[in-house]
Order: structure tokens, then C-alpha cells, then sequence
């Protein structure tokens, strides 16, 4: 029987067997300089296929997505009630990697693509990456590449299939699905253009970079599971790596693979956030874009009267490779860099995450587990934003040597443009409180990984950072 947890493992502790990082990197910088892009900025009246007749911007066909305006109330936090524009796309989309043994070693099969709102451009993407809307031509062009290995036509082995969410601050209950397919290494591929075989270490080495690894390549590999071990096995397989030692990727592999040493029991999680979700309400009101109070519609872009949080502006774009090569479309403009980071503190031995159950108004059940600070919205130094980030301080005045991940790293660039967030793991100390405040929660990374299998529980802010997760020390 064959053990895909694993094969996962065996790829994510791989340097890769078909190309060396610094190959892709090199072909990557080799696709940005061939494909003929341009970008212009529109008036949002202006969008061709596009109307805002019903008090919000949508698409003539009634598909691909509209922008809306929210009203919302609830109890938690400081801010009891306020309005604002959201993306609204209920269709369901492919995130999609096909994943192939290469000389006995785990390969994921990535795409050079570009998204208007890309910061570098180009950026490597899952396999298979489409709305609804997108593979079922709504748009008249063709049909993405390896869509029959996703639909059933093409006879693989399913190895990841979930339902996971998107931004709950941006989106409104939307979410996508999350595959990951094996095709038998004695079953040749067609091999286009744009694509490129890599090891799961791979990606994960690069992610040491800004702006390289997509945010939806970033949730579909937050997926993979490594497997559960008892503390015994853990001790024989110890004779072999050193869980035990201060190593940076060692830690985090012990971590995700023990099945026992938690600080709080998976009863005591389902009780903590399971409370929550009972104790706070929210009311989410659908209303149009001229009904909210403090923002601006006035044809050309929607925005804050203050100039905070985000904009919604329109774009016309030419990409020389999609299915459809000129298109027009809204995109959500931040008005600022963000900051997303996980604190870590070793607890009984193993290194445990501080978790923050996070209210959202796009969230299908009140609340997810999110980093221990998310600040996509607003400003979050000091003196500039209207409420309290618990935790802020210590990504903040973090020393050099508590530092363990720090990267920027883009949103999705087909519906946010140019934005990118600080993503951090940060070390704390026995000085730091086991005990912490209410909304908050100490995990393993395991106790994670378990959360991720079940849908609407871990963020996608939190799967973007597991994702970036080693488990060897590269250098770059």
C-alpha cells in the first residue's frame, strides 16, 4: 500500500532532482522577459463588459464576480459596526497541482503565470489554477491546460481534495477547491511552455524569496499532510535526524510529525473555538456600493474617505499567454503593506504557534483560526490605527535571532493588485506567558496540520505561512 504522507515528507526534505533552484529562478527571470505584458488603470464606469447598474459592479454575463457593497455588525472587537465594499464570487474554482515520481522523488508540476495584480510579473502557480467561469469558457477562450487530469476524465489518484476559504476580509464566503492529483510515473505528461517539474523542498526553499511561490500554490501545499507519530516512533526515527536539536527545520519537524506532545489536548481546541463561535455574533447585510457610509463610488474608484484600508479600482489588461489575451476587470487595491506572523514558543520540548480566532465578514462560520497578528487592512504602527493589535510588539521589536522566517509574499494577483504582506515566525521566550488572552491559543504544528483537513478552520493567512514551512536548513 503505498504511503503518500510519506512521499510528501521524502519531497518536502528534497533539493530536487530535475532542475537546481537557482535554474528556476534563471527560467522564471527568462519567462518574465518574453511574455508581452501591459497594465493601464481605467475609470471603473468605463470597464468594458462590465456595469454597474444595480448599485455594484458586475460582469455582464452575471458570472466571474461582482463588487458589492456590506453592512455589518457584531460584538467582537472595538468597532461594533461598520460598511464596506466586498468581492462576491460563489463560484468554486480549481487550485490544482498534478504531482508525478521523478527517480523515486515527489514532483509538483508548477506554471509560469502571470495575474494583472502580480508584483514580479510572473509567479509560479499550481498546475491547474481556474474559476468556474474560467474552465467552462465563460469567457470564449481556451480552456486551461490539464484541466481533463482534474475532472475526472483522466484516470489519477486523488491524494488532497479540500474546500478552502479565501480572504474573509475581501471576499465574501468564498472559497476554492484545493486538489492535488498523482499521475503513475510510468504515464507520460504532455509538457507545455510554461510549466516546470519541482520537489516540494523546492518550493519551499523558495519561499525564501519575495513574490515568487503564488498564494494559491501557498494553499494547496498547506494541505499536504506528513502523518502522525507516537513519541516512540518519533525516538527511532530520531537515531536517524535529531528532533531534539535547536535546528531551525528539526524543530518544526518535530512539530508537525508528533502525534502526543501537545499542550492542549484537540478536545480542548474544539471547546476553546467552538466557545468563541457561540460568543460573538455578526450580521452581514448585502447593500449597494452609493449606501456605504465612508466610502466613495464616483465612477472612476471606490475608496475611504479617509484614504485607509483598501480601494477598488479597474484595469484593462493584455497578457500575450492566457486563454483570453485583453480583458477588463475590478481589482482590490491596498492602501498599505500588511504584516502576517505566527509567535513560537517551545512548550514541554516542542515548539507550539499562537493562534488567534479571527472574526472576518466574508468567514462561512464566524470565526477561523488565523496568525497570531493579520493586518491587511489599515495601518497597524503605532499611533495609526483606531484599535489595539494584541502581540504586535514582538514582531515589531523582534531581534535578529528570534526571527525564523521573514518574507514579503503577494496576494492573489488575479483580484488584488500589487499587494504584498511582511510574513513572519517569530521565536518568543520562557519570559513570554503560556497563559494568553482569550481569542488566542497555543497549537503545535501537527494540531495545525490536522485543522487544515477540515473546512472554514485555518485561514488562508495561516496557510500561506505553514506553507513556507522547512524542514531542512537551505541556504539561499
Amino acid at each position: 500500500m503505498k504511503n503518500h504522507k510519506l512521499d510528501f515528507m521524502m519531497s518536502a526534505l528534497h533539493h530536487g532532482t530535475q532542475i537546481t533552484t537557482g535554474e528556476i529562478l534563471a527560467w522564471m527571470k527568462q519567462k518574465n522577459d518574453e511574455i508581452a505584458y501591459e497594465l493601464k488603470q481605467v475609470p471603473l464606469s468605463t470597464l468594458k463588459g462590465w456595469n454597474d447598474k444595480d448599485d455594484r459592479i458586475a460582469h455582464d454575463t452575471g458570472k466571474f464576480f461582482s463588487i458589492q457593497g456590506l453592512r455589518i455588525q457584531t460584538n467582537y472587537g472595538k468597532v461594533p459596526t461598520w460598511d464596506q465594499p466586498i468581492i462576491n464570487q460563489p463560484e468554486i474554482g480549481f487550485l490544482g497541482f498534478i504531482v508525478q515520481k521523478k527517480d523515486g522523488v515527489l514532483h509538483f508540476l508548477m506554471q509560469a503565470k502571470i495575474e494583472p495584480g502580480n508584483l514580479n510579473v510572473v509567479q509560479l502557480s499550481p498546475t491547474l489554477q481556474a474559476t468556474k467561469s474560467n474552465y467552462t469558457r465563460v469567457h470564449q477562450g481556451r480552456a486551461p491546460r490539464y484541466l481533463e487530469y482534474f475532472t475526472g476524465e483522466k484516470q489519477v489518484e486523488v491524494l488532497v481534495d479540500q474546500l478552502q476559504s479565501e480572504q474573509g476580509a475581501r471576499f465574501y464566503q468564498k472559497r476554492n477547491r484545493n486538489i492535488i492529483v498523482e499521475v503513475p510515473e510510468e504515464k507520460e505528461l504532455p509538457m507545455y511552455d510554461n510549466f516546470i517539474w519541482v520537489t516540494l523542498g523546492q518550493i519551499k526553499e523558495l519561499l525564501n524569496y519575495p513574490n515568487v511561490i503564488n498564494m494559491d500554490s501557498r494553499t494547496v501545499i498547506s494541505c499536504i499532510q506528513y502523518g502522525d507519530y507516537t513519541e516512540k516512533d518519533l525516538l527511532l526515527l530520531s537515531a536517524f535526524r535529531h528532533l531534539s536539536d535547536k535546528s531551525r527545520a528539526d524543530s518544526f519537524f518535530y512539530s508537525i510529525l508528533s502525534s502526543e506532545n501537545h499542550y492542549r489536548s484537540l478536545n480542548e481546541i474544539l471547546h476553546w473555538i467552538t466557545s468563541l463561535k457561540c460568543e460573538y455574533e455578526i450580521s452581514v447585510d448585502k447593500i449597494g456600493l452609493s449606501e456605504m457610509r465612508h466610502w466613495v463610488y464616483d465612477g472612476n474608484t471606490i475608496e475611504h474617505e479617509q484614504k485607509k484600508y483598501f480601494s477598488v479600482i479597474g484595469v484593462d489588461v493584455s497578457i500575450g499567454n492566457r486563454e483570453v489575451t485583453t480583458w477588463s476587470q475590478p481589482m482590490v487595491k491596498s492602501a498599505q503593506e500588511g504584516l502576517m506572523g505566527f509567535l513560537v514558543k517551545k512548550i514541554k520540548g516542542i515548539y507550539h504557534f499562537l493562534v488567534q480566532a479571527k472574526l472576518e465578514p466574508g468567514n462561512f462560520d464566524i470565526l477561523e483560526m488565523a496568525p497570531t497578528v493579520q493586518c491587511l487592512t489599515g495601518n497597524y504602527r503605532k499611533g495609526q490605527n483606531e484599535y489595539t493589535i494584541p502581540y504586535l510588539e514582538c514582531f515589531m521589536n523582534a531581534k535578529e535571532e528570534q526571527v525564523w522566517y521573514s518574507a514579503y509574499q503577494s496576494e492573489e494577483g488575479g483580484r488584488f493588485f500589487k499587494e504584498q504582506n511582511l510574513n513572519m515566525i517569530v521565536e518568543v521566550g520562557e519570559e513570554f506567558p503560556l497563559e494568553v488572552e482569550r481569542n488566542y491559543c497555543w497549537m503545535t504544528l501537527n494540531q495545525l496540520q490536522n485543522f487544515v483537513t477540515y473546512n472554514n478552520y485555518l485561514n488562508i493567512g495561516a496557510r500561506s505561512l505553514l506553507s513556507a514551512i522547512q524542514f531542512y536548513d537551505a541556504k539561499k
